[in-house]
């Protein structure tokens, strides 16, 4: 997993010698299981234990790891974010560090509590962003790679589900796509009664000012309980003390009377609340201007670490602005570390209007699974 970090860096240029588009490679077919990047009882990048080791203000202390449940009574299906350096718009099919770092990093952790199923898909690649904010249309590129997940989902449905609940993780393009598909194929549909949640991370999903419901979706409203189902969390996190402005990809909506949806994992009734996160902390070029020390103590022990209240975070709902605002608790006379990656940066310049984009998950992931196991048992209580 060695560059895993630089594999997920979003800000990473693409090739130089990447120039020119190339016609896309055939669709999936979903039954054949290479087409998939992480699927039940399979040694992928779902698949195996994630040692980690806890960091709190003494420095390191125990490790552990958990290891994928035999039989997990609920499913979760993952698409990954913009992360291929194909030199094509979309990316190919073939399983790279990139894809198998995100979802080691963003996904393999929930095979701990639900049976995982990633695809691949042509994804919009990092080659194409350039273009994108050049202006160049790349509607056609984003169906292909959304008939992708479109499929894939449906395979799922037909030959993988067998009539178990479930629930949808996304993160950036991975996002976009899972909204629309929320909105298309699940919402109005029988499935829909057994959709725990949508976890839809870094992408700004919309709704009516002062409302849970409407905007991106017709019927979905977002998450307010623990225990609540077939809800929504989002949020787009940005540092509280350079919250998104005018221009910022994420954060603002764009449609009067809307605003970006703001879920805080660890409060969905509202207010700040310390965050339970997983970072990757092993050896690799970091996206941050400088390399992160965790700990006084050295160097990290595992590659991955978990902090509990290393952050805080609570949302931010203004007029048409919403994120999550984060906060670190610096103590310089602990052991831990007073800054956190995260941040887009670009020929050596934190883009800001990005915000913690590339640390999205990360931040509340231990919260997540929690809000995932507790819908699991409110549902199967139900059931």
């Amino acid at each position: 997993m060695k560059g895993i970090i630089l594999a997920l860096a979003l800000s990473a240029a693409p090739p130089a010698w990447a120039q020119q588009a190339e016609a896309p490679a055939p669709a999936p077919d979903y039954g054949d299981e290479s087409a998939w990047l992480c699927l039940p009882g399979r040694a992928d990048s779902c698949g195996r234990p994630l040692p980690t080791t806890a960091l709190n203000a003494n420095g390191y202390g125990s490790t552990g790891q958990v290891a994928p449940a035999a039989d997990a009574p609920i499913d979760c299906f993952y698409v990954y974010p913009t992360i291929s350096r194909d030199p094509t718009l979309n990316s190919d099919l073939e399983p790279g560090i990139e894809e198998q770092a995100a979802a080691a990093v963003q996904f393999a952790r929930f095979a701990s509590i639900c049976r995982p199923f990633a695809p691949m898909y042509r994804q919009v690649t990092l080659t194409a962003l350039p273009r994108a904010f050049a202006g160049q249309d790349l509607t056609a590129n984003s169906n292909i790679a959304y008939e992708d997940v479109r499929a894939a989902w449906r395979h799922y449905l037909s030959e993988r589900n067998q009539g178990r609940p479930f629930v949808l993780i996304g993160h950036s393009q991975g996002t976009v796509h899972l909204i629309r598909l929320l909105a298309e194929e699940i919402e109005g549909h029988p499935e829909a009664g057994r959709m725990l949640s949508a976890l839809l991370i870094g992408y700004n999903v919309e709704v009516p000012q002062g409302a849970a419901v409407g905007g991106s979706f017709r019927q979905t409203p977002l998450c307010t309980a623990v225990g609540q189902t077939g809800c929504v969390v989002s949020y787009v996190s940005f540092r509280a003390a350079s919250p998104p402005a005018a221009g910022a990809l994420f954060g603002r909506s764009v449609r009067p009377g809307m605003i970006v949806a703001c879920t805080n994992p660890a409060a969905l009734g509202g207010g700040s609340a310390p965050l339970d996160s997983y970072w990757y902390a092993g050896p690799s070029v970091t996206n941050t201007q400088t390399p992160i020390q965790w700990s006084s103590q050295g160097a990290a022990p595992t590659m991955f670490l978990r902090t509990e209240g290393l952050v805080s975070a609570a949302c931010v709902n203004d007029g048409p602005l919403g994120y999550l605002a984060v906060t670190v608790n610096a103590d310089p006379a602990d052991a831990r570390t007073d800054r956190i990656p995260g941040d887009v940066v670009i020929a050596g310049q934190v883009q800001p209007g990005w915000g913690l984009h590339l640390a999205d998950v990360s931040l509340a992931l231990g919260d997540l699974l929690r809000l995932v196991e507790a819908q699991r048992d409110a549902y199967l209580r139900r059931r």
